[in-house]
Formats: C-alpha cells, sequence, structure tokens
C-alpha cells in the first residue's frame, strides 16, 4: 500500500452509539482529533447508525454533548455539516443500496440464500472437523434453476461479497505489516436480507466517499481490515487512496482484562457526573498507549496537538488506573483560576441542594474556594466541603456524634468555646492562635486530639476545609452557636 500521508488528513471518529460513550471511544476520539490538529488536517464526526432500534436519537444527542464537553471539535459531521454529507448511516441507507447492486452486477458480490438454521448446522460441522467455521460458498456458484427453487421457497437472499484466493497485506501505522490469508476470511454478508446493509459495507462506502486518509481505531476492528480493503477493491479504488490503518492497543483495567464495567470502564457521563474535569479526561487518556516522549503526565490539549504522532502509539495494551486519573484531575483542579474554578464548582453545589444560586452565597462559595483547592481531586467533593456553611444546623456522621458525646472531647469543645467567645477579632489567624493557647499549650494536648472535635462540632464531619479559615467563613455568632450546641 502505498504511502498516501502527502494528501490533506481526513480522519473519522464513528461511533455507533448504543449508550453513553466511554472510555474506549473518548480515547480513539481524543487521538483522532488529535492527529487531525497535529497536521493541520480535518476531523469527519459520522454517527453509525444503521441499527436504529439499538442507537437511538436520545444517545446521538448525548454523543454529540459529550464530545463538545470534552472540546473536541469537529470540521465535518453533525450540526457542522459538510460536503460529503449526510453524517448519520441511517440517511445514507440508499447510497449502501446502490453498491451493493453494483457489486452483484459486476460479479464482486452474489446473493446467498442460506437459511441461519443451514449455515448454524454447517459451522457445526466446521467444528466437528476442527476447521475454521465460516462461510463455505455454497450459494457462490447456483445455477439459475437452484435460484429459481430458492425464489419459490420465498426465500429472501443476503447479499455476500466474494473474498478471492490468496491474502490480503498491509501496513499499520501501530502494528507494521499484517497479513490475513483469505481461507480465514471467508466471504462476508454486506446486506441483509430485509435490504439493511451491514458494518463493513456501510464503513468503507463511507470512508471512501467521504475521502478518509487515516483510520485510528480500536485493535479489536484489525480483524474486518481485509474485508473493508475487499470492498474497496470492489469500488475501483486504486491501492494508493486507500486509507491508512492504525490500529489503537486494547485498553486493560487493573486486573490485566480488557476493559469493562467490571474492572473500570464506565461512561464518560459517569466520570462528569464523578467531578473529572474534561481536560483531566483527554490528559489522562492520551497517556493510554501514547507518550509525549518524556517522564511528564500532565499535559495540556496545545500540547498534546504539538506533541501527537501516531509513530509514539504503543502496540502493547495499557492499563487503566483510577488513581492515576484522579492525580491529574487533581493537578487540573489546583490550577484553575478561582473565577473558573467557581464556575465549575457552581453546578454541583446547585444540583446537590447546598445552594439556590443567589448572589449572597455565590459570594460565600467564592471566598471558600481557596482553601478547599488543594484539598479536592474531584470536583463532586466541593458539596461535602461547603455545606456546613450553608446549613442552620449541622448534622453528625454516626461516628463523629459518637466522638464529640465523649468526656474528653465535651472538654475541648467546652474549653474552646470558653476561649473564642470573647475573641473581638474574628479572623483565621486570631482563631488559631487562642485556640493554640488553650488546647495545645494549657491543656498539653495534641493537634488532632484538640482540634478533632472543634472540627466536627462546627463542620459536622472530621474532614473538611481548614479549620480556622472555615470558622472564619462561617462567622462567630455561627461558630459559637455549633460549638454550644455540641457542648449540649
Amino acid at each position: 500500500m502505498v504511502n498516501n500521508s502527502a494528501k490533506e488528513v481526513r480522519v473519522r471518529f464513528a461511533p455507533s452509539p448504543t449508550g453513553d460513550l466511554h472510555v474506549g471511544n473518548i480515547r480513539t476520539a481524543l487521538f483522532d482529533w488529535a492527529y487531525a490538529r497535529h497536521t493541520g488536517g480535518k476531523l469527519i464526526f459520522r454517527i453509525e447508525d444503521t441499527d436504529r432500534e439499538r442507537v437511538t436519537d436520545e444517545y446521538i444527542a448525548r454523543a454529540i454533548e459529550t464530545l463538545r464537553w470534552l472540546g473536541l471539535q469537529w470540521d465535518e459531521g453533525p450540526e457542522v455539516g459538510g460536503q460529503y454529507g449526510p453524517y448519520l448511516q441511517s440517511q445514507r441507507l440508499d447510497i449502501y443500496t446502490q453498491w451493493a447492486q453494483t457489486f452483484l452486477k459486476n460479479g464482486d458480490a452474489y446473493n446467498c440464500y442460506c437459511s441461519t438454521e443451514e449455515l448454524e448446522a454447517r459451522r457445526e460441522k466446521q467444528r466437528e472437523l476442527n476447521q475454521a467455521p465460516g462461510y463455505d460458498g455454497k450459494c457462490r456458484s447456483l445455477s439459475a434453476a437452484e435460484i429459481a427453487e430458492f425464489e419459490a421457497q420465498g426465500r429472501k437472499p443476503v447479499i455476500r461479497m466474494r473474498m478471492p484466493d490468496g491474502e490480503t497485506r498491509f501496513n499499520d501505522l501501530i502494528r507494521g505489516e499484517v497479513v490475513f490469508e483469505h481461507k480465514y476470511v471467508p466471504d462476508f454478508v454486506l446486506m441483509r436480507a430485509d435490504g439493511s446493509p451491514l458494518y463493513t459495507l456501510a464503513v468503507a462506502v463511507d470512508d471512501v466517499l467521504m475521502k478518509i486518509t487515516h483510520v485510528l481505531r480500536g485493535e479489536d476492528l484489525l480483524s474486518s481490515t481485509p474485508r473493508q480493503i475487499r470492498v474497496y477493491q470492489a469500488m475501483n479504488v486504486k491501492p494508493e487512496d486507500y486509507p491508512l490503518f492504525a490500529h489503537l492497543p486494547f485498553v486493560m483495567g487493573q486486573d490485566n482484562a480488557k476493559l469493562s464495567k467490571r474492572n473500570g470502564e464506565v461512561s464518560i457521563a459517569w466520570y462528569r457526573e464523578q467531578g473529572f474535569l474534561p481536560e483531566a479526561i483527554c490528559n489522562y487518556l492520551a497517556l493510554l498507549g501514547w507518550s509525549p516522549g518524556d517522564d511528564r503526565e500532565n499535559i495540556s490539549m496545545q500540547e498534546l496537538v504539538e506533541l501527537f504522532t501516531v509513530e509514539r502509539v504503543n502496540s502493547s495494551p495499557a492499563r487503566f488506573d483510577m488513581k492515576k486519573l484522579e492525580a491529574i484531575n487533581g493537578d487540573k483542579i489546583r490550577a484553575l483560576t478561582i473565577e473558573d474554578f467557581l464556575s465549575r464548582a457552581l453546578p454541583f453545589l446547585l444540583k446537590d441542594g447546598v445552594i439556590t444560586g443567589t448572589e449572597n452565597e455565590i459570594e460565600v462559595v467564592k471566598s471558600a474556594l481557596p482553601i478547599i483547592q488543594e484539598r479536592i481531586a474531584r470536583m463532586n467533593e466541593v458539596t461535602a466541603m461547603l455545606k456546613f456553611l450553608f446549613v442552620d444546623q449541622v448534622e453528625f456522621e454516626a461516628e463523629s456524634a459518637q466522638k464529640i458525646s465523649e468526656e474528653p472531647s465535651q472538654h475541648v469543645i467546652a474549653k474552646a468555646l470558653e476561649v473564642l467567645a470573647g475573641l473581638n477579632e474574628w479572623k483565621h489567624d486570631q482563631i488559631e492562635a487562642k485556640l493554640r493557647a488553650a488546647l495545645l499549650d494549657e491543656l498539653g494536648l495534641k493537634p488532632r486530639v484538640a482540634f478533632g472535635p472543634v472540627r466536627i462540632a462546627v463542620t459536622g464531619s472530621h474532614i473538611s476545609p481548614p479549620l480556622f479559615e472555615s470558622m472564619e467563613l462561617l462567622g462567630k455568632d455561627r461558630s459559637i452557636a455549633r460549638l454550644k450546641a455540641a457542648v449540649r
């Protein structure tokens, strides 16, 4: 296959959204986007929705919104348009039918009348004989009389592509030369009996008509490549005009099995709800099978565009590590400006009912964000951190309630109440000085023992923003009231 890299790069992301897009989908979309931007090419977003029972309008809309949230803008596709549309396969059915009929007319394909039961019986026989299961070519050369008999029985044929003898050989940009012997690639179905196209026909036709130059996709689709190349041949595409293929390595879970819901993979919507930033998700997924060439793990989208090449993609499986994703997300949170941090925190606080969105509430949140920015790894942790500022009375967790009811804790809280009641300037450094003098110096307590009960009394939890800054934000009256309530 001749390298066609001199042409304008045109890559495509073509999911079949039967649910929310997941980690594997988005890693592919990210690499497609980065390669298009790095080369100055175009990203084509195409929806493979010929299975309209499973690929619904709702899932399509969510896929579009997810890509936009991640910042992966496309140059042609839904809501953008382009000269090679439409970009939903369900709107291109006539195109596939025309090509299938052309293949029939030219002898590249044929009508196959085998029933499902007959095919399964023959496959079972192949398994008994230790033969590779696959279509045995029974309908390749039917006589007119045989066809007439099948038609009289009311059988509706599928359309099958003829695989010639020999092999398919191509250069994968990640794996190098790949060879498929055709004895292991039997004649395959292009169109079902009801006239609907199968993936191999639709994807190959679309890639040719949309002038796709590079196909970056998951390793699980490697085995479909010889079938697609066979469709290119039947379309009279010159070998130098075939797309170049790059099959991305599998993403594995921590148990070294292919990533799945059981071992870590969930939809990108879940990560969004859990408070992962889009730039953190993209940063981490970029590192699953690709490296910028040094030990850096924190990269920006612009740096990804500048550095991304297919040659740097590793052929070995990558392992998904939630802890590393959380670490990167925490780094991205700490890098936010307070204004940006505020805009991203408010939706979580509103959704969880912590605030209603008044100007006063938003000002309080903005004042509190600097003291929690270093302490959270996910945006959804903002709610637990700041909820104490917006309730009249804190609700104690069971463990915390037990802790502050014990006599040593009651003594600590009473002492804190005693020294803080007369404090005139309610600033965090003044609060800290008073409590340290009374609890550490006078009572001789260790910081954790001294400040733990006070923290619980004021915030309702042993996990909170820095104690003294929290008390300053809460104000003297409310802080004192909560200490009194804890003593009672």
